[in-house]
């Protein structure tokens, strides 16, 4: 992709934007296919076991090497990082506010 903002003339002058993010309002962004959210509407998604079974609330995500972490707050209080895969989140239901969590295993 090639971008060019008004006034960044040079590349001496692009390199000063290195590490910078371009955010947009909603109305903005891409639009969605069907199965795809942003990860913006994670947060606050209540984690349910398979079983409906409330264990706490997707709080932030985290940006790591081997891809996005969910951070869970348990109904303890504590916090969990969970890699988000489809090994360990099954379906996320926006009406409904929730998230299933596949593996309990992983919050120990």
């Amino acid at each position: 992709m090639l971008i060019r903002f008004k006034g960044i003339e040079s590349p001496e002058a692009a390199k000063t934007l290195k590490g910078a993010e371009i955010v947009v309002d909603r109305e903005y962004a891409a639009p969605l296919g069907e199965g795809e959210f942003y990860i913006e509407d994670l947060k606050n998604l209540e984690v349910v076991s398979v079983d409906g079974e409330a264990l706490g609330q997707i709080t932030g995500i985290v940006e790591g090497g081997g891809g996005f972490l969910a951070e869970v707050t348990l109904t303890s209080g504590n916090a969990r990082l969970v890699p988000f895969k489809k090994e360990f989140f099954g379906e996320v239901n926006f009406s409904s506010g929730k998230i299933e969590l596949l593996e309990l295993w992983i919050l120990e």
